[in-house]
């Protein structure tokens, strides 16, 4: 098979004309995985179909389209647009009630919740933006997902290319800044020192990265007010 995509977690290679397969180099729940996803599109959210091959696989429809970090990239006076775009997705996402027999690791709530939605994880494709990686599908309170998003664009780099890494250094507070302005800043303060603990809690994440985080919750969350 031919590798297309990888990343920290997972390779991604080419399964036949119209399909990816999604290899996670640790077993995991992909039953779970899926089962989110079938759930979310049920809902009329934009996720591609998958089906679940064994505990490392899973077989999914390839998207034709660049993700939207690539995009910024080429594009980068298509930055507002996105960061729009990104707080977009996420709002629609948690209007959709979450099914009971998914996991509440950032405290009780009804939203469904991604854990992982940043611009590498949006495919830009003819039909519109599409969502994938859901492996940490979650049920909970919405403010918990954006202040994840805020955490890995804040902190996070991609793992593959220099370009997309410098694009990454230079461009990283400014679309951050443009994403809250899209996004209830409020909703998801009360949230940042959970969501960086269960970020925190990943020990895949480079040393650098685990400092920015810790870096960030500090600063953040002293100007919570208090109980």
């Amino acid at each position: 098979m031919r590798l297309i995509g990888t990343g920290r977690s997972a390779d991604v290679f080419a399964h036949g004309s119209a399909e990816v397969l999604r290899r996670y180099r640790e077993p995991r729940d992909t039953d779970r995985e899926v089962a989110a996803m079938d759930y979310a599109r049920s809902r009329g959210y934009p996720v591609p179909r998958a089906r679940a091959q064994s505990d490392t696989e899973i077989v999914m429809d390839r998207l034709e389209g660049v993700t939207m970090l690539d995009d910024i990239g080429r594009r980068p006076w298509r930055i507002e647009r996105h960061a729009r775009t990104l707080a977009e997705l996420l709002r629609r996402l948690h209007a959709i009630e979450a099914p009971a027999w998914l996991p509440t690791p950032l405290g009780d709530g009804d939203a469904l919740l991604h854990l992982d939605l940043h611009p590498d994880n949006v495919i830009l494709t003819d039909n519109g933006p599409v969502v994938i990686d859901w492996p940490n599908a979650a049920r909970g309170p919405a403010g918990a997902d954006v202040a994840h998003t805020w955490i890995v664009l804040a902190c996070s780099g991609p793992t593959t290319g220099a370009y997309r890494r410098a694009l990454s250094a230079a461009g990283r507070r400014v679309f951050t800044r443009l994403f809250l302005r899209h996004c209830d800043r409020a909703e998801a303060l009360p949230f940042i020192e959970a969501a960086g603990a269960y970020r925190l809690a990943n020990r895949t994440l480079p040393q650098s990265e685990l400092e920015a985080i810790q870096r960030l919750v500090d600063r953040v969350t002293p100007r919570l007010p208090a109980p």
